[in-house]
């Protein structure tokens, strides 16, 4: 669990090991992965990998299992106006607002297939379509993506796919358990006291 202002709570073996991988990833242009269970405090560890970074852009994050997959490409690649019913005017995605920074896609294990693909050709090309558009507008971006899930047995069981793992799965990052971790529970206790008190 990591709580406080964007820091990475814990002294244990196991958060230092977490904050040396952060070091050595985030100068780096690699695509990371954090992996580690629901509440572990996977975004924290990319909001660190980003501050940590040369960039200079925003860290922009997406939760893929929080929205609905028809509407997620649009989230993603934004859209024209008038590509569909509502879209009344032309709207800026989610890979378009991160460059120049890092985009993070939490919860990727839960992208469908079809967006999947798309992805693989974003990160390939460098390069988004608007939903609507024909225009290839360049984009450059970090990516750092989390799941709770196993990917390697969707790429199995053919829910996730193989060659979007290998791309993703560059510079992984477990991030531990509570269990794994209990020496950080009075220093966990304490930081959500304190902000608690602050709010």
């Amino acid at each position: 669990m990591v709580m406080g202002k964007n820091e990475l709570v814990g002294q244990s073996a196991a958060m230092r090991d977490v904050r040396r991988l952060i070091e050595i990833a985030a100068p780096a242009k690699t695509t990371v992965l954090v992996l580690g269970e629901t509440g572990t405090g996977k975004e924290l560890v990319a909001r660190s990998v980003h501050a940590q970074s040369a960039r200079k852009g925003e860290l922009v994050s997406v939760n893929c299992s929080a929205i609905p997959a028809e509407l997620l490409e649009s989230e993603l690649f934004g859209y024209e106006k008038g590509a569909f019913t509502g879209a009344e005017k032309t709207r800026h995605g989610r890979f378009e607002m991160a460059s120049g920074g890092t985009l993070f896609l939490d919860e990727i294990g839960d992208m469908p297939l079809p967006l999947q693909t798309k992805l693989l050709r974003v990160l390939e090309n460098r390069t988004v379509q608007r939903v609507g558009g024909n225009d290839e507008i360049e984009v450059d971006f970090r990516l750092v993506c989390a799941t709770h899930q196993d990917i390697q047995a969707r790429v199995d069981d053919g829910a996730f796919r193989a060659d979007l793992y290998y791309r993703i799965n560059v510079f992984p990052i477990q991030v531990p358990s509570l269990a794994e971790r209990q020496v950080d529970i009075p220093l966990i206790a304490a930081a959500i006291i304190a902000q608690l008190a602050e709010a």
